[in-house]
């Protein structure tokens, strides 16, 4: 009898996939009490061979679940749920690895009224990371993370699931977790269960690409203002408003004519944008290539970020700056 439902949403990435399903395929809990359910987001043909492949081959019942209508993380994680059998839905990543004992530590967390469990991610870093590495290893202080968690099917129905609006993979498990404390649900933690999350490569500039995610901040504080002030950081890091307003000044100045003025606000923007380069520097690998994409990037971000920030505002009609 089927009691867990082990979700994995997924992206043409079949060599993470395999990885993943390997680890899942390894519990140390009855192959014959859970089933895993690939929700894949690109609906490929590819994926869908290889995960009915690796089913022909494996203990636990393996079934393909193509997303279609909303796509993202969230909408794929809703149609990997929707479709299980279990009373009790465990959420992973393709880009993860549970380990063994990962699904009989998540399921023997529940007791009494528990609606859900987080566990714990551990991010292997190297000695000396790059800033994006070290970006991702937060994940690892989560207070609930999708990567990790169990909840009961009732709790999620009572939600709704996911909100497939968040489309990229940030803020959707803040945003469930949000609406099951105002829902009256009890949250846990499973320390037993563990998952690891390898920082997957990332092109130059990948930081630059990031800053989109500021977008979903702004639903996400729309929906639970509250628990948003209380769990979240309420503005951008690094002083990005004052980067960009003595950036503006200084541009605003120059075209008026008034080059003491600029000069003045130029220097003040090259102050606070060096401050947070070295910031962004400090304890991470001091490759020529790493700090040169620091230098780069780190005069972008700022206005990317508050252009994100702005627009998610007006999307969402939310005063959120």
């Amino acid at each position: 009898m089927i009691g867990v439902s082990v979700v994995v949403p997924t992206f043409r990435r079949p060599d993470l996939l395999a990885r993943c399903l390997g680890a899942l395929a390894a519990q140390d809990f009855a192959a014959t009490a859970f089933e895993v359910m690939v929700a894949d987001d690109a609906g490929s043909d590819e994926t869908r061979r290889q995960v009915a492949e690796f089913a022909a081959r494996s203990h636990p019942v393996v079934h393909y679940v193509a997303v279609t209508g909303r796509h993202g993380p969230a909408a794929a994680r809703n149609a990997g749920w929707r479709a299980a059998r279990g009373a009790l839905i465990a959420f992973t990543d393709d880009d993860c690895i549970p380990d063994p004992h990962w699904l009989s530590a998540g399921v023997a967390a529940f007791a009494g009224d528990l609606d859900a469990v987080t566990g714990r991610v551990i991010v292997p870093l190297p000695a000396e990371p790059t800033d994006y590495q070290r970006d991702a290893s937060g994940l690892a202080r989560g207070e609930f993370v999708t990567a990790n968690c169990f909840c009961r099917r009732a709790a999620l129905e009572a939600v709704g699931g996911f909100d497939e609006r968040f489309a990229a993979a940030w803020r959707e498990d803040s945003d469930l977790q949000f609406s099951l404390l105002r829902a009256g649900r009890r949250i846990a933690r499973a320390e037993a269960a563990i998952v690891v999350h390898p920082v997957r490569p990332a092109p130059w500039g990948v930081s630059l690409r990031q800053q989109r995610k500021s977008f979903f901040d702004a639903l996400l504080y729309k929906k639970h203002p509250d628990l948003y002030r209380r769990r979240i950081r309420s503005t951008p890091p690094g002083g990005y408003y004052a980067i960009v307003a003595s950036l503006l000044l200084a541009v605003a100045a120059a075209g008026l004519g008034h080059p003491r003025a600029a000069l003045a606000a130029a220097s003040v923007w090259a102050v606070l944008t060096g401050r947070f380069c070295l910031r962004r520097l400090s304890g991470t690998s001091s490759a020529p290539r790493h700090v040169a994409e620091m230098i780069a990037t780190s005069v972008l971000i700022p206005p990317l970020s508050v252009y994100w920030r702005l627009y998610g505002a007006w999307k969402f009609r939310v005063w959120f700056a």
